[in-house]
């Protein structure tokens, strides 16, 4: 029998949901090359703690940007690896494959993702705004005349929709998310302490006292950091607060929120009385950020609902679209 995928190829992580079976894959999206023969080493997690790591033989990248391939030949390779991995190597049938693709890539990044997933491995492949993905995975009706909002915060892109009808009406996919928060904490960091530090070390600092919200408890949650010494060139120990990387990461937090602003003024009336009623959903990695879900309702006085499970929603929305025949057929009809 013929295997239906759903996958998030995220800038940050790889998510692969397969039907009957739910998530099978959840790794870092990275993949270790040897640098001059181009053999592939590892993927995923083993290949992420290399990054920063490896000597000058073997690098250690990410094929993605900002939720798109910047590197075909890798990306392939890490969905060549990634697929093989979900229904194993000795399938007759080529798997049915739909993969999340963000609502602003452009028809060049859209026939690359679309090939490489052939290239891959796939017997047919589909591609799915994320944000429709996202609401079909929080359990949303998609298909009725009614309202629905989604933000979908990642690694590379935000993804903010508003859907009736099994269509996007309003959609804008901001290039901030994850990835931005972390920059800021790196730049943060070695403004304000003199500090050089990494992406691992900012990500483990974002995920342990990030916070965008005024609270005591959070405010108050610190955590120990080694870094470099700009001046002395040695290693230094230092301890940051919540309060400090709230500071650090309001900007790109800023960003966010304006959009998803905006996207509820521009809303047509008749949706905007559905989704003050059922409120936002909020997924991705960056749901999980604390106090985001407060201040997002006191920008927009609308109630938000973070979605079970954030980081598996595009994931799951990809695979279960395939019982979703209108959508489906739309999304045959755009790839034609």
């Amino acid at each position: 029998m013929r295997s239906n995928i759903g996958i998030d190829l995220g800038t940050a992580n790889t998510l692969v949901y397969v039907k009957g079976k739910g998530i099978v894959v959840n790794e870092p999206s990275v993949i270790a090359i040897e640098k001059d023969t181009k053999e592939i080493l590892t993927v995923g997690k083993d290949a992420k703690k290399m990054i920063g790591k490896t000597p000058a033989n073997i690098i250690a990248v990410r094929p993605l940007k900002d939720g798109v391939i910047a590197d075909y030949n890798t990306a392939l390779a890490m969905l060549k690896y990634f697929i093989g991995a979900s229904v194993g190597s000795f399938t007759f049938f080529k798997p049915t494959v739909i993969v999340g693709v963000p609502t602003d890539a452009t028809e060049v990044e859209r026939n690359a993702l679309y090939k490489a997933t052939l290239d891959a491995g796939a017997g047919k492949a589909f591609l799915i705004e994320e944000s429709m993905a996202t609401a079909i995975g929080v359990g949303l009706n998609v298909e009725e005349a009614s309202g629905n909002m989604v933000v979908d915060i990642g690694g590379g892109t935000t993804e903010i929709s508003v859907i009736s009808l099994g269509s996007i009406v309003l959609s804008k996919s901001v290039r901030i998310a994850g990835d931005e928060l972390d920059e800021a904490i790196i730049n943060y960091v070695k403004d304000k302490t003199g500090l050089l530090i990494g992406e691992r070390t900012a990500e483990k600092i974002k995920k342990r006292i990030g916070n965008t919200w005024p609270n005591e408890e959070y405010d108050n949650e610190e955590v120990e950091i080694i870094g470099r010494d700009i001046l002395s060139g040695l290693p230094k120990t230092i301890v940051l607060k919540g309060y400090e990387i709230r500071e650090a990461i309001n900007n790109p937090v800023s960003k966010i929120v304006e959009q998803i602003k905006l996207t509820v003024e521009e809303t047509p009336p008749e949706l905007l009385t559905d989704i003050v009623m059922k409120g936002i959903y909020l997924s991705g990695g960056g749901a999980l950020l604390k106090g985001l879900k407060d201040l997002i309702e006191h920008e927009t006085k609308i109630k938000v609902i973070v979605a079970e499970d954030p980081l598996t929603a595009v994931a799951r929305g990809a695979g279960m679209v395939l019982d979703k025949v209108k959508i489906l057929e739309n999304l045959a009809k755009l790839q034609r």
